[in-house]
């Protein structure tokens, strides 16, 4: 049975708030997204911009009325039911951040204002399942619904999510696996869906695991600056399958102005946007093959191939769409195969015709049974000889 969690639960994995995130101009935000280019996000769109598919942002909540995001963003569910409401500060300003990266497409004419996102023609299916840092309602939230995530998952594994973005998670001294938000993540995996999440900030803390990072099948995603250079604040841990841009990202907020954030949550979201594109262009490929498909695909790979600190390099969504061109698909869980033989090895040897007379029948064996008393009689009134104890 999984411990309950303590009031440590989920934190969001980036810091995006005004207290250190700086407004940017709107006429300069397009020419700031670097991760777009880092992605080569431009050249995959050439092949598909996500047309198709849904992907669901477990977080604080998506302002779907914000300009870059205005179609983009479907009805989904609050998981929390308390907290701020919309039209507050401490409402959906994460989520937001992290669905405008996702599937942002920007605003004005041509679209050339605001954020455009990695899959921008892809779907966001929202999910309330944790209250921002600054809700008053959060320590509530924390003691009354520590099973909101694991009931996200599954929601949106049953709602339509083709991906699932994480950009949350728990490295707090109680951290640890929890079982059901595993079975939640491995119920959403052998659905087809895919389950990135955000590796976590604890670079500079000792480099504690994060779950639902550590889960099984997830795709654990680092953070990297625009020099490809692991972030200081990106957690090292074994997990690690990829990294993306995650320091000094363009992001999209409520209040309709644009600030920089860092963390793993964007580098997350990033890499969610990338799967979008791979699973519009090719929906048959199951989340095993996409996640060794990012690895395959990615650059800048560390020496050796890879390392706990960038996986095994940036994800490459161009890459990507063409590694994936290759492949052909599976079904979403391994299917069962026979063994060849029945046993690993050689196994026992089939028993030889025994050579022993007959077994005797029940008439004869009680015959031989009460002669053995007999002599077991007789033996035991001979007198016994002198007694040696040992010694020593």
């Amino acid at each position: 049975m999984s411990r309950p969690r303590t009031a440590a639960v989920l934190t969001l994995a980036a810091l995006l708030t005004a207290a250190t995130a700086h407004p940017a101009a709107a006429d300069t935000i397009r020419d700031r997204q670097w991760g777009l280019l880092t992605l080569r996000a431009e050249e995959a769109w050439g092949t598909t911009q996500g047309e198709g598919i849904t992907v669901a942002v477990l977080d604080t909540g998506v302002d779907g009325t914000h300009p870059d995001l205005t179609g983009q963003v479907l009805d989904g569910a609050d998981l929390v039911a308390m907290g701020a409401g919309r039209g507050d500060r401490a409402w959906a300003r994460h989520g937001t951040a992290m669905a405008a990266i996702i599937a942002g497409r920007g605003h004005g004419p041509d679209r050339a204002e605001g954020v455009l996102g990695v899959a921008p023609h892809a779907k966001i299916l929202p999910v309330r399942v944790i209250l921002e840092e600054s809700d008053p309602g959060r320590a509530k939230a924390r003691d009354t619904k520590s099973g909101a995530l694991a009931e996200g998952i599954r929601w949106a594994a049953d709602h339509g999510a083709d991906v699932i973005n994480l950009s949350l998670g728990d490295d707090s001294e109680s951290a640890h696996h929890e079982a059901a938000e595993d079975e939640a993540v491995q119920y959403a995996l052998g659905k087809g869906v895919v389950v990135v999440a955000s590796a976590g900030n604890g670079g500079e803390h000792g480099d504690p695991a994060s779950y639902p990072a550590a889960y099984p099948g997830v795709i654990a995603v680092a953070a990297v600056d625009r020099r490809g250079k692991k972030a200081d604040f990106s957690t090292r841990h074994w997990y690690a399958t990829v990294s993306a841009p995650g320091v000094d990202v363009v992001i999209a907020d409520p209040d309709r102005a644009y600030y920089e954030g860092w963390g793993t949550s964007a580098a997350a979201a990033f890499v969610s946007g990338t799967v979008a594109l791979v699973k519009a262009a090719h929906p048959g490929l199951s989340p095993a093959q996409i996640k060794k498909l990012l690895r395959d695909t990615a650059s800048d790979a560390p020496a050796g191939g890879r390392d706990d600190s960038r996986g095994y390099g940036t994800v490459d969504a161009a890459a990507a769409l063409q590694g994936a061109a290759r492949l052909r698909p599976e079904a979403a869980l391994p299917t069962p195969v026979a063994a060849g033989r029945t046993y690993f090895g050689p196994g026992p040897e089939p028993a030889g015709r025994s050579e022993r007379r007959p077994r005797l029948g029940a008439p004869e064996a009680a015959a031989a049974g009460v002669a053995l008393l007999a002599v077991a009689a007789v033996l035991a009134r001979r007198p016994r000889g002198p007694r040696r104890d040992r010694v020593g």
